[in-house]
């Protein structure tokens, strides 16, 4: 067996175990995943000589986070955030890096530009931490995560820079550095162009046409597949491929298909950034941990302090509110995992020693590693911090989202049926919000501005975003029984007691819906029949309240009386159906019936499998009071139930068998 295919499974068995531990002690995944690393590293067992090979790998994961929070955002959007991007952030960025240049050159003998590195390397904060965090606490619209989300994106752009300049400052003079830094402005604004002009004019349409074919594997697949090539063509001109990500998202966030392609990308997101982290924690010296613990200790609490401070300083000259400028520099008071990788290209290249690389490192684990706690707890302690208290009331106001909205319906499926229940809801002034994947559907729908999100409603994810959490009912009006039972196991993964009503187009699904958790289920067919026969009988001159008595108890006895039917030369029996239809079936009792002489409860075995439905003696039909008396020769018995059932029925009561 292949050493590194080994080396990826001991790898995951680590970072299992880790999480179940980490989870059952109540601390974050992200401290598992640095856990795994450190045992996993050369501080370890030493599980893999060269980490660094598997960066690229783990870097996809990065990919797809950029482009989830992409999608996230729009062109209008950032443009709305333009003075936070390129004002709070580029203060945040040339402040944070001075300072850190100062106090490098104060207690080292390093270089200048050396110091100048380090410095750059201590202002960038983590955005992958940073962004897994507020999503799975469900604070990513909020003001003050956007304030720190702003500061990351120029943060982003500014690694370029650096990533140029480096390996020119081993002996390059002013000249060659000013031509290098243009020639990279020119591609960037290049790329971003290109990026942003397929984006607008050729994605939409190259989705459009993948929906079309309803191939699930096809959609995933082109989603990783434009991910991958906008982190591609960045990277190519020398450019993060995490910007290219983010610009190939953010042109789709306003698209029908923004929640799907979120859903699509989240499982391979997840578990790269999972790797991504335990690269991290692999590359923690505990021999540099042990040998300048007293440095590091103190650079990471003067480190996390500085970028608070210097945060909320940024982000107050910009009308920011003291307790969201202080909110956002707690989150922002980590190192980035851009910081590693400018740490590895300036050791190679000679600029830093590897020892000074490793206290970068170091510091970097230990600030990420609080990092996850630091956030939960951010809105506190700028509570605690912020003297203008006026301001908490707007705190949790987002930013970008529609009003949120609760009691609603959720209705997976907008076809005829769907659109018709969604116009009555609407008379009644009763919110729903709709999950369907017809994009021509979803593309009118929305023009008309119906509340419908694009996706499979057997995606949990999907159900999520259509504010399942927070609805009454969850109404699936599509026919097919066997999608309808997964996102009843969707929703009930998130809401035990919400109600879900399914509609079905025959009463052979009735039982096995009802099993799968359905609250209610509708049968097409049979609501069909009773209205008919609420016609029928209306004309006949019963009473209206008669009739509709016998309507509700019908329901409430889940059609009872009108399953089963007489089959026939028309009556279509597939491999599918054979055992999901119901027949009813007259069995004539001759005179050598096995039945003959015994009553119904003798007969035990008959009722396990079938449904007695009527017994007929002569012409007169038995009341099932009198089902107790003895069967005769010539008595007919009625039998209900799925085709093979009814034979065995037959064949006990004529043989016995």
């Amino acid at each position: 067996m292949d050493n590194s295919f080994v080396q990826i499974v001991l790898l995951m068995l680590i970072a299992v175990v880790s999480v179940a531990v980490f989870k059952r002690i109540h601390l974050p995944p992200i401290l598992a995943y640095l856990f795994a690393g450190v045992i996993a590293g050369p501080s370890g067992i030493s599980l893999f000589a060269h980490p660094e090979e598997m960066h690229l790998l783990a870097e996809v994961g990065i990919v797809f986070l950029l482009f989830s929070l992409g999608l996230e955002f729009s062109l209008p959007k950032l443009l709305a955030m333009r003075s936070l991007v390129f004002g709070a952030g580029l203060l945040q960025m040339l402040t944070t890096t001075l300072l850190g240049c100062l106090v490098v050159l104060m207690v080292t003998d390093v270089s200048v530009s050396a110091a100048i590195v380090l410095g750059g390397m201590l202002a960038l904060s983590s955005t992958a931490i940073v962004i897994k965090q507020v999503t799975e606490m469900g604070i990513l619209n909020n003001v003050r995560t956007q304030l720190a989300i702003s500061i990351l994106l120029f943060q982003d752009l500014a690694v370029v820079p650096f990533l140029i300049v480096i390996p020119l400052l081993s002996g390059a003079d002013s000249s060659s550095l000013a031509w290098a830094l243009s020639l990279a402005l020119v591609k960037g604004v290049v790329v971003v162009a290109v990026l942003m002009s397929v984006g607008k004019w050729l994605l939409p349409w190259v989705f459009r046409e993948v929906a079309r074919t309803r191939t699930d594997e096809l959609f995933v697949l082109t989603t990783i597949l434009v991910a991958l090539l906008a982190g591609g063509l960045t990277y190519a001109f020398g450019l993060s491929m995490a910007l290219g990500a983010f610009l190939a998202g953010m042109m789709l966030g306003e698209s029908q298909y923004k929640y799907q392609l979120e859903a699509d990308i989240r499982p391979f997101r997840d578990i790269l950034m999972g790797l991504f982290f335990a690269t991290v924690g692999m590359q923690l010296e505990l021999r540099v941990l042990f040998e300048y613990w007293y440095w590091i200790i103190l650079g990471v609490a003067l480190l996390m302090v500085t970028k608070v401070v210097l945060v909320r300083i940024s982000a107050s000259l910009f009308a920011m509110s003291s307790v969201d400028a202080w909110s956002a520099g707690i989150k922002l008071c980590q190192v980035g995992e851009f910081s590693f990788v400018i740490a590895a290209l300036a050791n190679t290249h000679g600029v830093i020693t590897p020892t000074q690389s490793s206290v970068i490192v170091c510091i970097g684990v230990i600030s990420m590693a609080l990092t996850p706690y630091l956030i939960e707890r951010s809105l506190e302690i700028a509570q605690w911090l912020a003297p203008d208290k006026r301001a908490l009331h707007t705190l949790e106001q987002p930013v970008f989202e529609a009003e949120d909205i609760r009691e609603h319906v959720v209705i997976c499926g907008f076809g005829r049926v769907g659109q018709s229940v969604a116009r009555m809801l609407d008379m009644e002034e009763v919110e729903y919000v709709v999950v369907d994947v017809d994009p021509i559907r979803v593309h009118e729908s929305r023009s008309a501005g119906e509340p419908v999100i694009f996706g499979d409603a057997t995606q949990k994810d999907i159900l999520l975003n259509a504010g399942i959490t927070d609805a009454k009912l969850v109404l699936i009006t599509f026919s097919d029984a066997e999608q309808a039972k997964l996102v009843i196991d969707a929703a009930r993964q998130y809401r035990e007691d919400i109600d879900v009503m399914v509609r079905t187009y025959r009463d052979a699904e009735l039982d096995a819906l009802y099993k799968a958790g359905a609250s209610q289920v509708v049968p097409e067919l049979q609501e069909g029949s009773l209205m008919l026969i609420t016609q029928v009988m209306h004309y006949a001159g019963i009473p209206m309240s008669r009739i509709l008595r016998r309507v509700r108890e019908e329901r409430k006895g889940r059609y009872d009386h009108l399953h089963g039917f007489y089959p026939g030369e028309t009556t279509e029996i597939s491999y599918g159906t054979a055992d999901k239809l119901e027949f009813m079936h007259a069995v004539v009792l001759g005179a050598d019936a096995f039945a003959i002489g015994k009553t119904i409860a003798e007969l035990g075995k008959l009722t396990e499998k079938v449904k007695i439905k009527s017994i007929r003696r002569g012409t007169v039909d038995w009341d099932p009071a009198d089902w107790h008396q003895a069967l005769a020769s010539g008595d007919v018995v009625v039998v209900a139930g799925k085709p093979r059932r009814v034979e065995r029925a037959e064949r006990y009561l004529l043989e016995g068998d």
